[in-house]
């Protein structure tokens, strides 16, 4: 009896081969700062589950204005009480994970006024947070990655400028890393401008409190089609921004078994696919969120 050939197994190689050249894999970035319930950075980073991690927030700068970050509960920066994050820092840094200081937020009082405002803003962050020096470094002396770009209100003028100051000093030697949250309608209002600089190496689009391009039950499209437009537009590893819970945001909240089944496998064949974000460590905890999709990002 003549055998029939045993196709199926080559037809199932070259599928899942397949896949494997289209799927790019990702990691979890997170914001912390906001919530003295959310442990330490130390803490958050030895979970194993976050490749990035951003310190919020410094969210008073700008037009004149005494610099001031608020980490919530975390401690006081003004007895100089937050200078020990320094080690967390430094922690979170020795195991291969990158930390931002995030600017602006929701909350607070800052903008630009000219471009030579904003390169006074970037001498500021470099000599308090990055490879410069001063007396009064909020966080101590560990010398962060990088700072992040949480516009969300004032003016929208002056942050490419801002963008650019910074980026010119990794000129002396230490690269240093521009991340950004733009809103997903594109293009952001705030930040749209600075982000065609190009010279943004991160960008977690915050997917969430913005109806027209976040998921709701039973439809992905609006966000995929918001996916596809910025992944098209913007020369940057594209992040996935997510709150960890329903608590974590007014709208937008995604079931991690609909982003583990129905989103992930469309946006990791992007080559621009660089993982998801997650608002915030406090409500991670709460809800186990990354723990549940982390081995699919």
């Amino acid at each position: 009896m003549a055998r029939t050939p045993q196709s199926t197994p080559l037809l199932i190689s070259l599928s899942v081969l397949a896949f494997l050249q289209t799927s790019y894999a990702g990691g979890i970035a997170i914001y912390w700062g906001q919530n003295g319930n959310e442990g330490t950075l130390t803490q958050t980073c030895n979970t194993g589950k976050y490749s990035y991690v951003n310190i919020a927030f410094l969210n008073k700068f700008g037009n004149g204005r005494t610099p001031e970050i608020n980490l919530a509960g975390h401690c006081n920066p003004a007895s100089n009480g937050c200078t020990s994050v320094s080690t967390g820092i430094r922690n979170c840094q020795n195991r291969g994970i990158k930390v931002m200081l995030s600017i602006g937020g929701g909350v607070g009082s800052y903008s630009l006024s000219s471009s030579n405002d904003a390169q006074k803003v970037a001498n500021y962050l470099w000599n308090n947070f990055l490879g410069g020096q001063s007396p009064s470094r909020p966080l101590g002396d560990a010398v962060l990655d990088g700072i992040d770009f949480d516009i969300e209100l004032g003016s929208t003028n002056y942050w490419d400028d801002l963008a650019r100051a910074l980026s010119g000093f990794s000129k002396r030697g230490r690269k240093v890393y521009l991340t950004a949250a733009p809103q997903c309608p594109f293009p952001d209002r705030f930040l749209g401008a600075a982000l065609n600089t190009g010279l943004f190496d991160y960008v977690w689009v915050q997917f969430y409190n913005n109806p027209p391009c976040q998921y709701t039950t039973g439809n992905t499209n609006k966000l995929l089609n918001s996916w596809n437009r910025w992944t098209s537009s913007i020369n940057s590893r594209i992040f996935l921004g997510l709150p960890a819970s329903s608590a974590a945001a007014g709208s937008g909240f995604m079931p991690a078994n609909v982003l583990t089944s129905q989103i992930l496998p469309v946006i990791k064949r992007s080559p621009k696919y660089g993982g998801v974000m997650l608002w915030s460590k406090y409500y991670d905890d709460q809800s186990g969120y990354s723990s549940t999709i982390k081995s699919s990002v």
